[in-house]
């Protein structure tokens, strides 16, 4: 059993470098495309089944989904500790099942458990709730399985680009880091630096309440015109705080997901209009 774990891990991992819209660190998705986003997930198994189930990629050649933030959250284990390291290795089994249509996003917490670092979510400190749960099931073999998760999220890409100019990645740089982002950073390799503060991988994902200045900024210098994110909490399943920017989370019962075709350019007005209620997904 653990190996066979280990395994699927890493088959994910070559099909993330193997992806063939993937250069570096970025997907670019033509525009003979329709796409699924996905916010955070956070262990939240109901929501993705949601999300496979809508996007239906066996039915759809042209469809592709967006999955970010899987781990940490959702059900525990029976002392109380995270199990959401089992949702990871069903949405691994889907992107090994369709290595050129679902694409992950590296997120904050999936950097702060590749650092083994602390990360609070609802009072608990997650890594550490994690790793237990994952010791306590696979005992000796824990080790080999912590390092395949970690190989596996430190695999995936930062970004999405789409040809209709949307943009897609977990956050952006906060307002006061900026001038220490390396833009070039989604052009070369990820390097275990870039994750840890202040590197450039670690302000992308841990950025939030971002002023339209900065929008703005981000725009003129990635050529694009409108940002679909996650990482910031979102009661109602998502909103535009922005004038072009959406934030959308899949991690609760009022989650939702964008349903978007690439075909065609979009106004802010018109992303929110593809906005889909999870719960509205039998």
């Amino acid at each position: 059993m653990p190996q066979t774990i280990i395994d699927l891990l890493n088959r994910g991992i070559d099909a993330n470098n193997a992806d063939r819209f993937r250069k570096a660190n970025l997907i670019s998705l033509p525009s003979k495309t329709n796409l699924v986003v996905a916010g955070d997930i956070h262990g939240h198994v109901r929501n993705f089944e949601r999300i496979v189930a809508f996007a239906d990629l066996s039915n759809n050649p042209d469809r592709h989904v967006i999955l970010q933030e899987i781990i940490h959250g959702g059900i525990k284990d029976s002392y109380g500790n995270c199990s959401s390291y089992k949702l990871l290795f069903k949405a691994v089994q889907h992107k090994v099942q369709f290595p050129d249509r679902v694409h992950f996003l590296l997120a904050n917490h999936d950097t702060a458990f590749i650092n083994n670092s602390k990360v609070m979510k609802e009072g608990r400190e997650m890594n550490s709730s994690m790793r237990q749960a994952i010791e306590r099931e696979f005992e000796l073999a824990s080790d080999s399985i912590l390092l395949a998760i970690r190989q596996f999220l430190f695999s995936q890409p930062l970004a999405v680009r789409c040809e209709n100019r949307i943009w897609l990645s977990h956050s952006l740089p906060a307002d006061r880091f900026l001038e220490l982002f390396e833009v070039g950073i989604f052009n070369r390799k990820l390097k275990i630096n870039d994750i840890v503060r202040p590197g450039s991988a670690y302000l992308l994902t841990w950025g939030r309440r971002h002023s339209q200045r900065l929008l703005n900024k981000m725009a003129d210098l990635l050529d694009v015109d409108n940002f679909i994110l996650g990482h910031q909490a979102q009661k109602n399943g998502w909103s535009q705080p922005k004038e072009n920017l959406i934030i959308i989370a899949s991690d609760h019962n009022h989650g939702c997901i964008l349903h978007i075709d690439l075909s065609k350019s979009y106004t802010i007005e018109q992303l929110t209009e593809a906005v889909i209620p999870l719960a509205s997904i039998l």
